[in-house]
């Protein structure tokens, strides 16, 4: 009785939202860049040391089936910050505008860091923004982030050694790059000191939304002479690539030659991990990591370029596609979730959900208002293990480079529609993913009621675009 007397004292003082409601979680989310669902030791990776990432898996939650916004960087990056599928989001595909930068998202849409921001949480975001230049509308600090510090140009991207990164919305030459044919500064490097930095800054302070948006491994092949690509060497066959090397003659969406491209993607790999790693210290040393939810996943599935071999490593772990596919291999990512006392570590999810979930579930996590229009659903039921988690009636997925085409998955059914650019009529395609995961055997024939009825929610789900058109819509 007099425990009880003391409680009710206690919420009479300090009122309903002390007394009752925990502490707003902070948010970590990592995103890898072109990295696909097979290249982490969790999902079944032979060849690449990734033990960080897989420590995330056994204290956490490993997710099977979710997907990303898209088969390319900056709409798949859209779809995250938005909760909007690429039929509905702004940015559908990788535009470039002058003089630096692509496409900016539009000022009228709510961003996760807007959302978060305005809960009161100091926001930062390092790495690849993607989603308009500096001084634009789409300048990720006028798009709710109090900090950032990375590429804020996808094509500047491509260049690991790059001639200069942006500090907010000031530019930071890396004068020991310019014009040389052995650069100094490597920016992931740079980038992840001034990640950590954050943390050492805001970290107890106040509630933060860290977004790690990595661009390892994407594109070109290249990481420091050290000692994680020293022991990869020698332990692959390779085929030297021949590219645009650093020097005066280099552009600036080039991939440099590498002798050892399997040594290489692999040490990336590491690398990226490596990263992953630190975070999880820092949040450690902060006494942050239990009241901290970390998700990892990818942009989109691995890539061709700069001499990579995903075929090698078995990046997409059988599934069908790379990036730029819609097939699963493209689009099917590694998603890892851990949250201390709250997700069951060790366990195993086939929630089929997407990046349009992530503005939902962030929402519901800092106790947030949820804008008007997404086509998310917060995950915090499945992420807790509680028993009134909504499913998808259906995902969709647009791509615009070379054509039309466009995805849509009902449960185990899965529609792929490919028109390339010069065809009159597209090429429809329906798999059953429960029996044929790899998407190799295309049952549209003996299924038009399925594809007639999928089709019809395909053509619901995209809403046509002046700024990014498919070519019918011109």
């Amino acid at each position: 009785m007099k425990k009880s007397l003391v409680c009710l004292l206690l919420c009479w003082i300090m009122g309903p939202t002390q007394a009752q409601v925990s502490p707003k979680p902070n948010i970590v989310f990592i995103l890898a860049d072109d990295l696909g669902y097979g290249d982490v030791g969790a999902y079944g990776q032979q060849r690449i040391r990734t033990p960080h990432i897989d420590q995330l898996a056994k204290e956490g939650m490993t997710f099977t089936q979710m997907y990303a916004g898209t088969s390319v960087c900056a709409p798949s990056r859209c779809s995250l910050m938005s909760g909007l599928h690429t039929g509905h989001t702004y940015i559908r595909g990788n535009k470039e505008v002058k003089p630096e930068g692509q496409e900016p998202i539009g000022d009228a849409t709510p961003t996760i860091a807007e959302v978060l921001q305005k809960a009161g949480y100091i926001t930062g975001a390092f790495g690849k923004w993607g989603l308009g230049p500096v001084g634009s509308e789409g300048d990720p600090v006028k798009q709710g982030f109090d900090v950032f510090y990375g590429y804020n140009s996808q094509m500047e991207s491509h260049r690991y050694y790059p001639t200069h990164l942006w500090d907010n919305d000031q530019r930071v030459d890396l004068t020991p790059n310019n014009g040389l044919a052995q650069p100094e500064v490597y920016a992931p490097d740079l980038i992840q000191q001034k990640l950590l930095g954050f943390l050492d800054q805001y970290a107890g302070k106040q509630p933060f939304f860290l977004y790690a948006a990595y661009i390892l491994p994407h594109a070109e092949l290249i990481v420091p002479d050290d000692s994680i690509l020293a022991s990869y060497k020698g332990k692959f066959p390779e085929k030297p690539y021949k590219g645009n090397d650093y020097g005066p003659g280099a552009t600036v969406g080039g991939y440099t030659s590498q002798p050892y491209p399997h040594a290489t993607y692999a040490a990336m790999v590491t690398r990226l991990d490596m990263y992953v790693g630190q975070i999880m210290a820092k949040l450690k040393e902060k006494g942050l990591d239990k009241n901290t939810i970390i998700l990892f996943t990818s942009d989109n599935g691995p890539h061709v370029e700069g001499g990579n071999d995903p075929a090698f490593f078995n990046s997409t772990a059988g599934l069908r596609g790379v990036k730029r596919d819609l097939y699963e291999g493209g689009i099917r990512e590694p998603f890892i979730a851990r949250w201390t006392d709250h997700i069951q570590p060790g366990t195993t999810n086939g929630f089929v959900g997407a990046f349009w979930d992530m503005m939902p579930t962030f929402a519901a996590l800092a106790g947030a208002p949820l804008p008007k229009q997404t086509d998310g659903l917060s995950i915090v039921p499945t992420l807790t293990g509680a028993p009134n988690q909504t499913a998808h009636p259906w995902l969709y997925w647009e791509f615009h480079e070379g054509g039309r085409y466009q995805a849509l998955r009902q449960g185990t059914w899965k529609l792929v529609l490919l028109q390339p650019d010069g065809e009159s009529q597209p090429k429809i395609e329906l798999y059953n993913l429960a029996k044929d995961p790899a998407e190799k055997t295309n049952v549209a024939d003996q299924n038009p009621g399925k594809v007639k009825e999928l089709i019809a929610i395909m053509e619901g789900a995209h809403v046509p675009s002046s700024v990014f058109p498919f070519a019918s819509e011109k």
